[in-house]
């Protein structure tokens, strides 16, 4: 599935044009009105199951695709179930944007791995509320289904991946508050859904293309204790935890079987394990992943009995951007049956009646418009994201810049999609922007035409401002990084820009790259991680330069030192083994920046509040009541935090748990909680109790099963560490959650 860039002001006029609105259904006056369907006073399960039974046959298998048919006899209307809001309200075939306001843009938030690195989940619900806002208010207008193919949480565990920017990183519990967060925005907490949301891609997709294997045709090969412990712990937040309303399944295969056609992940770990059944939701196919099964996985002799199998192992509807699946084969083979389709059609209408959308103007969200779109509280909160998820990686002192008006600024470089770029945000200051163009992926013999350009910017100017890193040419969907080195040429030029003597800031664009050159030059003064920042990432970089905000974002990455690559990024074993040096910070003891690190303007001294504890197994399970043990939540870990420094800042608590607790071999430590604290001002102490459970402490056997292990344990606070503390559990060990057996 090919993801858009998100819209915002301005943008996507030409797509605009070439889409029209959808049609509604029509509850009052058309045909429809006298089906059940329409009667808000039925039960959802009711509701949709007289819809589906008023088809026809033929009518049925033109509704299990992506571009469903409708059923015009009844008064149905088509549905394209593919709209998009990856960071914002999207182009997708099933979004359409007008020409002209209204209607022509939503609001772009920075990626989802920036947002992340704040660490902050009340504002990640708050931008889940937004998006959700802007998504429901264009479906209600007919610009968009009510249905949304967000969000992307596989973890991010290799640097190379194209789409890992999508993701909120590589650590579990980060993921797994990230998404809980973000689904109470989209979603809502009503008992109609805003938009139903779409966790993908299920499961262990994290590969576009490699050494020759694509998307398409790998064959993930993962332990049961990898898959438990890590490649399925956002998914199981989804579907146990947050009850999301519908799934994508993914292309790959998983141990020899197509993930859409995997009995055991559709159904024995989603439905039954995880009891993803109570508002019987609905899974879809990644685009073309249907055809995929026969034609690249060769798993069914024919697209025929491939779609069927897909059908019969628990999907529910096949994206396709043309029509690629052969439902009308396996449905005169007989091997999918009109139960079978009927069964994925109730799913998929109960998902449409538990969002309103047969309800009209009596729906919870039917008020929602334009005025409702990209409103300045959703333009501030979009600039708040990129602040707090800038994270600072060098500082000799240079920054906050003193910057006055007049001040001549050199901005070299650049090619994040800003609505509000830099220079507009320097002008707005009463800066005085030099601009220059640089390199991208250009290697070091390459014909240079952008070195004299950036030189004379820089020479004229007071302060140097280099925007660099990658850009979507070296990772993006179908697009994987072959090198975690900064490019040569923009190596070049940084250093003849250091020689100069003049303050040089460097704003990394994109994905982390080995930073080892930069941070070992004494020319260049302070690095700031910015990804892709959204519409206001100009203005947002300018105050984080210009110290009217301060920097507190903690990389939720691990940054790898650039040979890295030599690892397969076909080996999915997160354990130390052979080649495998490890992956995630869990594992992998060597980074050239380590997963949390992040600097300040201020000084902070961070300790826990007089927090050690002896815990017996037995006691903690006879007081946890909840069907999950690993959701029980432990007594909160008191952090306190001293502003030691002179300016006010926020601070994000990081506390990490290790232990040679249970079999070998040991994670070097794993995140057990995390918080925000605001605004902390300078000679002031700051307190925060950060939640965790269970699950902080437990691990997964070779066998998929949560265990918690007796044994002693030391939390870790900050990354660096600054502090430590002692927790000692007692008794016999405790299986928290029985993985089932694959079949």
């Amino acid at each position: 599935m090919k993801p858009p860039s998100a819209a915002y002001i301005g943008g996507l006029a030409l797509l605009a044009a070439q889409l029209s609105r959808a049609a509604l259904p029509d509850c009052v006056n058309g045909p429809l009105k006298s089906n059940k369907v329409c009667d808000v006073t039925a039960s959802p399960a009711d509701r949709a199951s007289a819809l589906v039974q008023a088809m026809q046959s033929s009518e049925k298998l033109q509704n299990i695709v992506s571009k469903s048919q409708g059923v015009s006899r009844l008064g149905l209307p088509p549905y394209n179930w593919w709209s998009e809001a990856p960071h914002g309200v999207a182009g997708a075939p099933g979004v359409s944007f007008s020409a002209s306001s209204p209607w022509n843009y939503s609001t772009s938030f920075p990626m989802p791995l920036l947002m992340s690195a704040a660490f902050d989940d009340d504002l990640i619900e708050k931008v889940g509320t937004v998006i959700g806002t802007e998504a429901r208010a264009f479906g209600n207008a007919g610009h968009s289904g009510i249905n949304f193919w967000t969000p992307n949480i596989n973890p991010f565990k290799d640097p190379r991946w194209g789409r890992g920017s999508e993701t909120p990183g590589e650590d579990t519990l980060r993921l797994k508050g990230y998404v809980a967060a973000l689904l109470r925005g989209l979603e809502g907490k009503q008992a109609q859904r805003r938009i139903i949301a779409t966790c993908k891609h299920y499961a262990a997709n994290d590969l576009e293309s490699w050494g020759g294997v694509t998307r398409h045709n790998f064959d993930v090969k993962i332990t049961l204790q990898d898959l438990a412990e890590y490649y399925l712990q956002p998914f199981q937040q989804c579907a146990r935890d947050s009850k999301v309303g519908s799934f994508m399944c993914s292309y790959n295969s998983i141990n020899g079987v197509p993930a859409c056609a995997n009995k055991y992940l559709l159904q024995t770990i989603l439905r039954e394990h995880w009891n993803w059944t109570s508002e019987n939701q609905y899974i879809t196919s990644d685009c073309e992943a249907v055809r995929d099964v026969s034609l690249n996985h060769h798993y069914a002799p024919t697209n025929a009995a491939g779609t069927a199998l897909t059908f019969n192992a628990g999907m529910d509807s096949s994206c396709e951007y043309t029509s690629s699946s052969d439902i009308p084969g396996a449905w005169q083979n007989k091997q999918l049956t009109e139960d079978t389709v009927d069964r994925a059609l109730r799913r998929l209408y109960e998902g449409l009646v538990r969002a309103g959308y047969f309800d009209g103007v009596k729906g919870h969200y039917a008020s929602l418009g334009w005025s409702d779109v990209n409103t300045p509280q959703a333009q501030q909160l979009a600039l708040q994201a990129t602040v707090d998820g800038i994270v600072m990686l060098k500082n000799d002192g240079t920054l906050p810049l003193n910057l006055q008006s007049g001040t001549k600024v050199a901005m070299i470089g650049g090619k994040a999609p800003y609505l509000h770029t830099p220079a507009y945000a320097a002008q707005q200051m009463g800066l005085t922007p030099n601009v220059a163009p640089g390199p991208i992926l250009e290697i070091t013999s390459a014909q240079d035409n952008w070195t004299a350009n950036a030189l004379a910017a820089a020479s004229k100017s007071d302060v140097i401002l280099y925007f660099g890193g990658l850009d979507t040419s070296a990772a993006a969907e179908g697009v994987d990084r072959t090198s975690l080195a900064w490019p040569g040429a923009q190596v070049a030029l940084i250093n003849k820009l250091a020689g100069l003597g003049k303050p040089l800031v460097i704003v990394q664009e994109g994905d982390q790259l080995d930073n080892t050159p930069l941070l070992t030059n004494q020319g260049v003064s302070a690095i700031l991680w910015a990804s892709w920042p959204g519409q206001d990432g100009g203005t947002a970089v300018m105050q984080i330069i210009s110290g009217t905000k301060s920097p507190a974002g903690r990389l939720p990455v691990t940054q790898y030192p650039a040979n890295y690559t030599q690892l397969a990024m076909t080996d999915m074993n997160l354990r130390p083994n052979g080649s495998n040096p490890g992956r995630t910070y869990r594992w992998y003891p060597s980074p050239a920046q380590a997963f949390g690190s992040g600097l300040h303007y201020t000084t902070f001294k961070a300790a826990f509040a007089n927090y050690s504890a002896n815990l017996s197994i037995p006691t903690l399970l006879d007081g946890c009541k909840n069907i999950n043990p690993d959701t029980c939540a432990l007594q909160p870990l008191p952090v306190s935090v001293v502003n030691t420094g002179n300016r006010t800042s926020d601070f994000v608590a990081l506390v990490f748990v290790a232990s040679q607790a249970g079999p070998k071999p040991y994670p070097i430590k794993s995140l057990a909680g995390y918080g925000r604290l605001r605004n902390v001002t300078p000679g002031h102490t700051a307190t925060a109790a950060l939640p965790w459970t269970l699950g902080s402490l437990a691990r997964h056997d070779e066998n998929g099963n949560t265990v918690l292990y007796p044994g002693n344990y030391t939390l870790m606070l900050d990354q660096p560490t600054q502090t430590t503390t002692d927790l000692i559990l007692t008794g016999d060990s405790a299986v928290l959650d029985k993985w089932p057996a694959a079949s």
